[in-house]
């Protein structure tokens, strides 16, 4: 981050007391605080001018993913670049991280896409194994991430794939009905949702369904983080909150490593590389919960209660603990059930339909979902640490994409423009390249 006018390093570069003192957004650090925990625009509580969304997009590298692989960039619906450089800058101010205040928020958008070597593909996914199908009233994201998902394509349509995988779920899928499909999908546990139309109205990007007792903390006190998450989002908010000053181990079952082990290895060391880490049974996690100040996991509500641990009860029980839950659709049902990855739960929450033309869908960088809803978390984990904790934190992809779809903004006022250099957007009189994604060293 710069030192422009009006941000962290200009006219608010007074550092906050946890406690109550005037902070430099204008209000107390409870206040903020709480105006994060219920779920409000980041950029609105960070209260400042911030660059105008359009140019932003063209900044984080994120852009370039958008679109047709032969034409030219998308300019994003909503403000996801915004959002994410205003969650770092929270960040910075609630911990006074220096790691943080040189953090390039927007850009982590696409860094696993600079760490893979994505490109922008229209209707399948940069990552390549999400796509956009058409059926016979509508459209809907296919995820087959998993060999588990491609195992559930006869269940699915009732008959065993022949052919080339696509062309048969496109076949197949083509004269049904998108309830239909995703429906007995998600009976099945693949992650496929329907490419939704924007939302009428922004809803919060996270619910807090329990709550229990508080704990006054020293200002300097430094957060115990136990992060069971795996991929993306989870480790990413766990990531972020060691960088603003938290210990944070990394903890693994035997049996279930995080799938991200298999990935990019440089990509897993950005997201992992400054936790301790452990390899445990889930019947030892006991003794590392009881002494956790956050908890940070990304599993379905049940899946966690058959390994014996209930977030709920954990909160109501100790005062203090902060229990973040990162899930596709959040934990209240239908949707805890619903599997779903960043690809296909941006486009459950209208962001593909609002970034294609009418009627034709298209992707809008590299599962924003997921680095989206890890920013998104990791301020209120440490919203609610420094209010003491004793909140259980319900945060979903879909839910934080389709609260910025939702709300009013200034997004596409840019025109998109191909020079000598590349493209670039114009808003204003001012002009920012579109630059490719990129990804911080290890």
């Amino acid at each position: 981050m710069t030192g422009r006018p009006g941000s962290a390093h200009g006219r608010h570069a007074q550092r906050e007391h946890p406690h109550g003192y005037a902070g430099p957004m204008g209000s107390t650090v409870r206040e903020v605080c709480e105006a994060l925990l219920a779920g409000g625009a980041l950029a609105e509580v960070l209260d400042e001018e911030l660059p105008h969304p359009d140019l932003e997009w063209a900044r984080s590298g994120a852009m370039a993913l958008a679109g047709e692989p032969d034409g030219p960039p998308l300019l994003a619906p909503a403000p996801l670049a915004t959002a994410a450089r205003a969650a770092v800058e929270l960040l910075a101010r609630l911990s006074g991280s220096a790691v943080l205040e040189g953090l390039d928020g927007a850009a982590l958008l696409g860094e696993r896409a600079a760490c893979f070597g994505h490109r922008r593909c229209g209707r399948v996914s940069p990552g390549g194994s999400c796509r956009l199908v058409r059926c016979a009233d509508g459209w809907i994201a296919v995820n087959l991430a998993r060999s588990d998902d491609v195992a559930c394509l006869p269940a699915w349509f009732g008959e065993a794939p022949q052919g080339e995988l696509w062309d048969f779920v496109e076949t197949r899928a083509a004269a049904r009905p998108v309830a239909e499909l995703v429906g007995r999908a998600r009976l099945l546990g693949m992650p496929v949702s329907p490419a939704a139309a924007v939302p009428a109205r922004p809803e919060p990007w996270c619910g807090v369904p329990v709550r229990g007792g508080r704990l006054r903390r020293h200002p300097q006190a430094r957060p115990f983080v136990v992060d069971l998450s795996s991929l993306w989002a989870g480790p990413l908010c766990a990531h972020l909150l060691g960088l603003a000053g938290a210990r944070v181990l990394k903890v693994e079952s035997p049996a279930r490593p995080d799938g991200a082990r298999r990935g990019n290895p440089h990509f897993f060391s950005l997201l992992n590389g400054n936790k301790e880490c452990a390899v445990l049974e889930p019947g030892e996690f006991g003794d590392l919960l009881a002494r956790a100040d956050v908890v940070v996991e990304g599993s379905r509500p049940r899946a966690l209660r058959q390994l014996g641990i209930d977030a709920e009860a954990a909160v109501r029980e100790r005062p203090g603990l902060t229990w973040v839950g990162l899930s596709g659709h959040g934990r209240a049902e239908p949707g805890a059930e619903w599997v779903a990855f960043g690809d296909d739960a941006a486009a459950a929450a209208g962001l593909c339909a609002a970034t294609g033309a009418p009627g034709a869908p298209s992707f809008c960088g590299d599962a924003v979902a997921d680095p989206l809803a890890g920013l998104h978390a990791a301020v209120a984990a440490l919203a609610s640490y420094r209010l003491g904790g004793g909140h259980l934190i319900d945060v979903s992809l879909a839910g934080v994409v389709r609260h910025l779809v939702a709300r009013p903004g200034r997004t596409r006022e840019g025109r998109v423009r191909e020079g000598p250099n590349g493209f670039e957007v114009e808003v204003g009189g001012a002009r920012e390249p579109v630059l490719a994604p990129r990804a911080r060293p290890c």
